[in-house]
């Protein structure tokens, strides 16, 4: 085990209705679209998302829906917030936005806020807590083949672990695509079983009673705010 955490313990995306994961997809889908190109072997950003929503088995149409939005001249604009959080018992969370409405959506958080003993941190306040990495993790090379690799490549990396036959990255958020880049140079047919650009605490926190259940709540009020696409936070549920 490296020094991050274990994928299933990273990711700490909750769990949603599928309506709210197909439309936060097609916002994200339409917003890198509009912003870098419709084709995403020369996008690579809309490529990444695009990859991703077919593994969270968001239907073909979504996807084509939110690109011919662009190409059919719409003028919506996205813009990505970050809010964040100090919950109860020295618990923090960040909440990530993709919105058309700012206003909406800082209203929507800080009234989850109220209602869970809980309040708004100014930026910076939480997130030094947090490493931001992406982590690509996936089967076909050993430790030794992907340290190697990595050398020739010229890429550093935060951290790497091989567990079960699965190797996993941790690196730069920037350097995400240059890493899969690299493994595809010696693995074309590469499936990324993880492809994601995640906050991960330094440390993890345990709460019970009480505040534990306010927690919760917490991060359920916030799982059904509109506008808020990820929630990473430090608790051990």
């Amino acid at each position: 085990m490296g020094r991050f955490p274990n994928i299933a313990a990273a990711k700490q995306k909750t769990g949603a209705a599928k309506g709210k994961i197909y439309s936060m997809y097609s916002r994200e889908i339409y917003d890198k679209a509009k912003k870098g190109g419709t084709n995403p072997e020369a996008n690579s950003s809309l490529k990444r998302v695009i990859e991703k929503a077919k593994k969270d088995q968001v239907p073909v149409d979504v996807i084509k829906r939110a690109i011919d939005k662009v190409t059919s001249g719409a003028t919506e604009n996205y813009e990505n917030v970050k809010y964040e959080i100090f919950g109860p018992s020295g618990s923090t969370v960040i909440a990530e936005c993709l919105t058309d409405n700012v206003n909406r959506s800082v209203s929507d958080v800080r009234t989850a806020l109220n209602k869970c003993k809980s309040k708004m941190g100014v930026m910076g306040s939480v997130a030094f807590n947090y490493d931001n990495l992406c982590i690509i993790s996936f089967k076909g090379l050993n430790e030794e083949q992907v340290l190697d690799l990595l050398i020739e490549n010229n890429i550093d990396v935060l951290d790497m672990e091989e567990e079960n036959g699965t190797m996993t990255i941790y690196g730069n958020p920037t350097d995400s695509n240059i890493i899969k880049e690299a493994v595809a140079s010696v693995l074309p047919n590469v499936e990324f079983d993880t492809d994601e650009i995640t906050f991960i605490p330094k440390e993890r926190i345990n709460i019970s009673g009480e505040d534990l259940d306010v927690f919760n709540r917490l991060i359920t009020m916030l799982d059904d705010c509109e506008d808020v696409a990820n929630i990473y936070h430090n608790v051990n549920l």
